[in-house]
């Protein structure tokens, strides 16, 4: 009776391990899919970034719109919403009994839900600062290293859309040779790829010769269509503040 009350009490525990794991992703993808761009946009009353530019959820789409403002907001929360559920892992997940398998499989679930947010009908963003916060929280010294080849590449190159793949590549042999974590390595092999993708029109643009470098100055026709979504959001503020005054 003893041996089979342990055996069922062990069961139990597993069950409930489990449940806890499962948790942990469902919560992670559900905060990953927090498009803060769109958020962000409409909370200042923007036009949504997923109808001008690029049409991509991210912070250098909103930052087109002329807000520089908006676009920070955007960059910080993308990258919190991919740090803070693998930090809080981290951090109590040992008295849960999560391992690195949790570890790795709750990042990934956080970035995958930037790229496909169920509350925003799947549209997402690239990832690249999600990402960067996943990195972070799973180390320290990853985050940084996979920052700093970034910064490099985007300094002798001046492509962003270079940077990002390019430290995409190595973030997993960093993970690899200075860590020693097969499970995380994974995870970020698993994100980068799926980053690569994401910039796969980049790639054929950078390839052509057609895309655009960091600091470079538009030409007549794309300021001029720029100067019109500022314009199509002042006037879309103005209204918004014109409402309110009757209102009160």
């Amino acid at each position: 009776m003893r041996r089979l009350t342990i055996a069922n009490f062990t069961t139990s525990q597993s069950a409930m391990d489990l449940v806890y794991s499962y948790s942990a992703l469902l919560i992670a993808y559900l905060v990953g899919s927090l498009s803060f761009a769109v958020i962000v946009s409409r909370v200042m009353g923007l036009s949504d970034p997923r109808s001008y530019g690029s049409k991509n959820p991210g912070a250098t789409n909103v930052l087109r719109s002329g807000n520089k403002l908006a676009a920070v907001l955007t960059l910080l929360l993308d990258a919190l919403k991919g740090y803070a559920p693998v930090a809080l892992v981290q951090h109590y997940g040992a008295r849960l009994g999560f391992e690195d398998t949790t570890l790795a499989f709750v990042g990934f679930s956080a970035f995958l839900g930037h790229l496909f947010p169920v509350f925003f009908r799947f549209q997402g963003g690239k990832g690249v600062a999600t990402a960067a916060g996943v990195l972070l929280a799973f180390e320290p010294l990853l985050g940084l290293a996979t920052l700093a080849t970034w910064v490099a590449v985007a300094a002798l190159f001046r492509y962003a859309s270079l940077a990002s793949v390019v430290a995409a590549l190595l973030a997993p042999f960093f993970t690899l040779l200075f860590f020693d974590r097969p499970m995380l390595a994974m995870a970020v092999s698993a994100m980068g790829l799926l980053l690569i993708w994401r910039h796969w029109r980049n790639l054929v643009n950078l390839i052509a010769g057609k895309e655009s470098r960091l600091g470079e100055k538009a030409d007549p026709t794309e300021r001029k269509r720029r100067r019109r979504i500022r314009h199509k959001h002042d006037d879309r503020a103005s209204s918004t503040s014109s409402h309110r005054s009757k209102g009160n």
